[in-house]
């Protein structure tokens, strides 16, 4: 059985959204996350998204506004996050969750 316990709620970052509706979605997540009371999942790696912000570089090569979007997303209440670069957003989460721990 099914039960409202087991559910993640991922705002889907990225998909179907203008790029400021994706930076919107970042920058309220704690909001989100709040209202509605569930574990949250932000999967913003490499996206499209980040194209204006870096410059048209391919998806490749958008690690490290991945990193900046991960950051946001940690301090912003997500509970996971999709990346491709593992290692690498794994300090990324580490970091913000230690920032996020020594809120004042």
């Amino acid at each position: 059985m099914w039960t409202d316990d087991r559910t993640i709620v991922d705002p889907g970052i990225g998909f179907a959204k203008r790029p400021e509706h994706s930076y919107g979605v970042l920058a309220g997540l704690s909001e989100l996350s709040a209202m509605l009371g569930r574990p949250v999942l932000v999967g913003p790696s490499r996206k499209s998204f980040m194209r204006h912000a870096l410059a048209n570089r391919p998806p490749l090569q958008r690690d490290w506004g991945t990193a900046a979007a991960v950051s946001a997303a940690v301090l912003g209440g997500a509970h996971i996050v999709r990346v491709h670069a593992v290692a690498e957003m794994v300090q990324v989460v580490r970091v913000a969750e230690e920032i996020r721990r020594h809120r004042l």
